[in-house]
């Protein structure tokens, strides 16, 4: 015998089945949301690192730049130091140049002839003299020119005057020369 229900009974419907379009959109959603995060933190980990090493170049370049004024402030004491140190050397050297000039002067000068007035400034001398002759000036100018120690002699003047109330006739002379460095 055949049996029938003739109760209703509630059927279940089958379910749809999922479309594969939206599965794999869902798939392709998580796995571009799971690699944006992976670069996200890939990079601000990259920008940290770059941020920190930023921060130790910048205090090493102020270190350095600390440095370089101790440098460039030691080179600036160094050359006042080796100035004044040239200084006092050309002095040590220059002390002895007016007694070397006054013994050659004093050596050559001739008799008749005398000095008013001598001016050493460096290496440059300038004299105003008078002599009884002006041979005995040119004399006195060839000797200078012959010295060893004296060159670019000038003789810039010359001419007759005479001395006092007595009338004696005088040559008054200037001359220009410079020492042999």
């Amino acid at each position: 015998m055949i049996k029938v229900n003739l109760l209703p009974v509630k059927r279940r419907k089958k379910a749809k089945p999922v479309p594969t379009f939206l599965v794999s959109g869902i798939l392709i959603t998580v796995v571009v949301g799971i690699i944006m995060a992976y670069t996200a933190y890939f990079f601000s980990s990259r920008l940290s690192d770059r941020q920190d090493q930023f921060a130790a170049n910048e205090r090493k370049i102020a270190e350095l730049k600390e440095t370089i004024k101790e440098v460039e402030d030691f080179e600036r004491r160094n050359k006042i130091f080796e100035d004044r140190n040239a200084v006092i050397e050309k002095l040590s050297q220059n002390k002895s140049l007016p007694v070397k000039v006054l013994d050659e002067l004093s050596s050559i000068i001739p008799v008749g002839v005398w000095y008013e007035r001598m001016e050493l400034k460096g290496n440059n001398i300038s004299i105003d003299g008078f002599g009884f002759k002006n041979d005995e000036i040119v004399k006195y100018v060839n000797n200078v020119k012959n010295s060893d120690l004296f060159q670019e002699v000038y003789l810039r003047e010359s001419k007759r005057g005479s001395a006092g109330k007595g009338g004696t006739p005088l040559y008054m002379f200037k001359i220009t020369f410079q020492v042999k460095a």
